[in-house]
């Protein structure tokens, strides 16, 4: 699974991909993880994505962000605050199940 993670710089989700990543493995789920900056999704939207997170800190881009994603036939979500740290990896998992369920 490609999983795309929207935040304001592209960096501060490193620790929260890594969460992600983690608890994929211990559920035997191969996934790639890139995170970007906010100015980076109209280009990255077309490059094979499964799924768009957005992250809380930039919830009030998330309408734009979706509008991109949908366009490019991404599935969105935003990604719950509680979800957003390093012990989130279990909850931010189970949401991406969901939404691409």
């Amino acid at each position: 699974m490609r999983v795309l993670f929207v935040c304001s710089g592209g960096m501060s989700s490193s620790i929260v991909v890594n969460a992600l990543k983690k608890e994929a493995e211990k559920e035997g789920l191969e996934m790639e993880v890139h995170a970007i900056g906010t100015g980076e999704v109209s280009e990255e939207m077309g490059n094979g994505w499964d799924i768009c997170m957005v992250a809380p800190q930039i919830r009030h881009r998330f309408d734009s962000v979706k509008k991109a994603a949908e366009e490019a036939g991404v599935p969105c979500d935003a990604i719950p605050p509680q979800a957003y740290t390093p012990l989130g990896g279990p909850a931010l998992l189970k949401k991406i199940k969901e939404v691409t369920a």
